[in-house]
């Protein structure tokens, strides 16, 4: 599971690998449930065969998934993440799954806590060739009491009891989460991918290609 994460700051090196830039105003560096984050989505109209409709979108979000049904914003404040294995019938998450409402999530590290003294350590996870993280998410569209639109997301999660580095966290009592990190060559696949498609990507990320500090 992951509560906390980093966004990226330089527009730059966003651009360089996500292959566009974010909005001036991307909300906060250090990102918890209920902040505001950068997510990337196709666009709406990117079904409809006009060439001025750009492939890809960079919304402003908020991290914790809103269903069109939530009675206030804090309710994402527990749909921060969302396990792959009841995403598709959950019903915080579910139209967002059938609706393919997919997104990646730009991060630089994600932060779990270490239990292995006996407290908790925040450990900051990065990948080991210090390259941006894309997280598979979803997103979904939410109307506050004022009428006002509000754009949400939320990270999808695999069981990680036997992976090699993300076994380390959490309580040992606790099953192990991780959060699904997709591979750069894949994110328009997942955008694009059909939920009959989507479990094909919830893949643990190597332990190899990780790092911690």
């Amino acid at each position: 599971m992951c509560s906390h994460y980093q966004a990226i700051k330089e527009r730059e090196r966003y651009f360089r690998h996500f292959g566009i830039y974010p909005p001036d105003e991307s909300g906060k560096f250090d990102v918890w449930p209920g902040y505001s984050a950068p997510f990337i989505r196709r666009p709406r109209e990117s079904d409809s065969g006009d060439d001025a409709v750009a492939p890809l979108e960079v919304l402003i979000g908020q991290f914790g998934l809103l269903p069109h049904w939530a009675k206030d914003d804090k309710f994402g404040r527990r749909t921060f993440n969302a396990r792959s294995e009841t995403a598709p019938t959950l019903p915080s998450f579910r139209d967002a799954w059938r609706n393919q409402q997919h997104c990646v999530i730009p991060a630089e590290a994600i932060y779990e806590p270490d239990w292995r003294s006996g407290k908790a350590v925040a450990t900051r996870i990065t990948k080991a060739d210090e390259s941006p993280m894309g997280i598979a998410g979803l997103w979904s569209w939410w109307k506050s009491p004022k009428g006002e639109p509000v754009h949400s997301f939320t990270m999808l999660t695999i069981n990680a009891d036997k992976h090699e580095l993300m076994r380390n966290f959490h309580k040992p009592t606790d099953e192990k989460r991780m959060v699904v990190i997709l591979p750069a060559d894949s994110y328009d696949a997942w955008l694009d991918a059909k939920p009959a498609d989507s479990m094909d990507f919830m893949r643990p990320y190597s332990g190899q290609w990780l790092a911690s500090v």
